[in-house]
């Protein structure tokens, strides 16, 4: 993929996005890649919006992360959500002070401020202790194909092989259906476990607000073409749209 997916091509595929409706990445904040973004933006007048993660470490004093976000803000970052890793092991560790501190801090920059999560755990306890989250990001899709888990291999909230990683999406979507903010579902096609087409109408039908979904430059049309027809599907669904 790398060799593919080099510096010139990805900014193609960022002004085919655009073109095809697309007006937002999502993204963490490797070096290179915000350089390449950063490049798309100041050299080819690319108007793609971001929601990046921070990768750095949520701690009491939020040094760190306080680095990362105000380097984000720097560049013109749309909205900041706090990285899925970080946001399991913080709440099942009961650090929900630290979960709401890296919400909090990029409010300061009057930008959007999320969640991101793997586990259900996570969606749940925002709720419960009131972390205001302006989104969610949570992994989300069926187990309706080959290389699903059968009930008794699932033994966390996910796992990478052999290409699964939500554990419980039913309980998932009967969750989401009272949490009132956008929620962007991820991991939707099980890394190529599923096909586009079925991912996207099972996230929409479910719950759903949007899809953060991973492609090449070929793929764009037919996806964005898949994800439209899936919206307009589903009008009056259980759990209302969002955004």
């Amino acid at each position: 993929a790398a060799q593919y997916n080099t510096d010139e091509k990805i900014m193609e595929t960022l002004a085919l996005a655009e073109k095809q409706g697309i007006n937002t990445l999502t993204i963490h904040n490797p070096p290179h890649a915000i350089s390449v973004l950063r490049r798309y933006r100041t050299e080819r007048g690319g108007k793609i919006q971001w929601i990046v993660c921070p990768t750095a470490q949520v701690e009491p004093d939020m040094a760190k992360y306080r680095q990362h976000v105000e380097a984000l803000m720097k560049d013109g970052c749309e909205a900041i959500y706090l990285w899925g890793v970080h946001a399991d092991s913080l709440v099942a560790q009961g650090k929900m002070d630290l979960v709401a501190k890296a919400v909090e801090l990029p409010k300061e920059f009057g930008v959007p401020s999320g969640v991101g999560a793997h586990s259900l755990d996570v969606i749940k306890a925002c709720e419960q202790h009131g972390v205001k989250a302006d989104f969610y990001i949570k992994t989300f899709h069926h187990h309706s194909y080959p290389t699903a888990p059968k009930a008794d291999e699932i033994k966390g909230a996910y796992k990478e092989f052999p290409g699964y990683w939500c554990a419980n999406p039913q309980e998932t979507a009967d969750v989401m259906k009272s949490v009132k903010q956008p929620w962007i579902a991820f991991k939707t096609m099980a890394a190529g476990a599923i096909a586009p087409k079925n991912a996207f109408r099972y996230a929409f039908k479910n719950g759903a607000d949007f899809v953060l979904a991973g492609m090449f430059d070929f793929e764009l049309a037919e996806d964005v073409q898949h994800a439209r027809e899936a919206i307009a599907s589903y009008p009056d669904r259980d759990r209302p749209w969002v955004a």
